[in-house]
């Protein structure tokens, strides 16, 4: 009977342990779902925070450009037809005409730009320090400078690809042709990394000469230092179009790879990566609604929705940005549309428009409607 007792008692105090126990374990889940509760509830008030802070007209980025009255633009140390100074001084290019199309928008003239010439090392680093506003420099976008570097590149408003220009005496016909050859590249550069992915690819070799700025590249080259010179095709046809005598030079028709040129921004200001964006496609649509530099004045009587839309006579697109309503209209008149911009400054120097005319004409441009 004792034992029986014994028993009995024990399991009472087994029974009150796992009670105890269980409530233990209760309050702890409770304060666990508190502790996830506040933590959630935190950062939705940093959502709406931020949502609440960029549906504003204003961007810290956007007052700071109208505070100090200009855009300040990172660009090459000079790549004719995209960024060069001419014999005055003036910096003329493709992307130039980005950094002014956004001054238009944003301040109303296109010449209130300040241009900061940029090695193709420096120039991240100008961006993420705030040196400059935004970087349009024939900037490759690729996954490591978006998501490692944390560069936001809104659009795209050239589409090249990797190549080499090489001395016509060295009778190459192909890129194969440079096993074994010197080439000169630029370091931080994409091209650099291409040339090596594709000789290693291809089981050939090379010896690089790196040099860091693409003019005193461009005179190695010329200068016999390197039987080629690996860039982008665009500039390759700049390179041949300034050498002493062009002849003497090839730009091999090959492209080893893909290389989107768009502006960059850091990824703090919302709203200046949306101006920057819209003012890239703004020339890109008017050329597509036949709207140019010439025209723009009469297109303000259009009857046709998309270009009542594009001068700001209807959808209120420019308040959205933060900019007048006639912003758009702006850029085109200051700056002109994507193809003047083109026939401006790369035209001449040879290079065919090719994937970069619109999508009608049976390119690859093609931005979203503006409604």
């Amino acid at each position: 009977m004792a034992a029986e007792t014994l028993a009995s008692d024990e399991t009472k105090v087994i029974t009150s342990i796992h009670r105890r126990s269980a409530y233990l374990v209760c309050c702890v889940v409770l304060a666990l779902g508190a502790c996830l509760w506040a933590v959630r509830s935190q950062k939705l008030r940093q959502v709406v925070t931020h949502a609440e802070t960029h549906s504003s007209s204003s961007t810290p980025t956007l007052d700071g450009v109208r505070h100090k009255g200009f855009v300040q633009c990172g660009v090459t140390t000079g790549v004719a037809g995209f960024s060069m100074p001419d014999a005055q001084g003036q910096w003329r290019g493709l992307d130039v005409d980005v950094c002014r199309a956004i001054a238009a928008a944003v301040l109303g003239d296109a010449t209130k730009v300040r241009f900061t010439p940029l090695t193709a090392a420096q120039r991240f680093s100008a961006l993420q320090t705030g040196e400059i506003d935004v970087l349009s420099r024939i900037t490759t976008v690729t996954f490591q400078r978006d998501v490692q570097l944390g560069i936001e590149f809104p659009a795209i408003n050239w589409y090249d690809g990797g190549g080499f220009i090489v001395h016509k005496r060295l009778n190459v016909k192909s890129v194969r042709d440079l096993d074994g050859a010197t080439i000169c590249l630029q370091p931080g550069t994409t091209n650099e990394l291409d040339v090596a992915d594709y000789f290693r690819k291809h089981n050939l070799k090379f010896t690089p000469v790196v040099i860091e700025r693409l003019e005193e590249g461009t005179k190695a080259y010329f200068a016999g230092r390197c039987d080629a010179l690996g860039q982008d095709q665009s500039s390759l046809a700049s390179v041949r179009a300034h050498a002493p005598n062009p002849s003497d030079h090839v730009v091999l028709s090959e492209v080893i790879s893909k290389a989107p040129y768009g502006p960059g921004v850091m990824p703090i200001d919302l709203r200046w990566m949306e101006i920057v964006r819209w003012s890239v496609y703004a020339m890109i649509d008017a050329e597509e609604l036949g709207l140019s530099s010439q025209t723009i004045d009469h297109a303000l009587g259009s009857d046709d929705p998309n270009v009542q839309r594009f001068v700001g006579k209807t959808g209120g697109f420019g308040a959205m940005l933060g900019l007048d309503a006639d912003w758009a209209v702006k850029i085109v008149k200051q700056v002109g549309n994507s193809a003047e911009s083109f026939d401006r400054n790369v035209k001449p120097l040879g290079i065919e428009r090719g994937i970069n005319r619109l999508w009608k004409d049976g390119g690859i441009l093609y931005v979203p409607d503006l409604r």
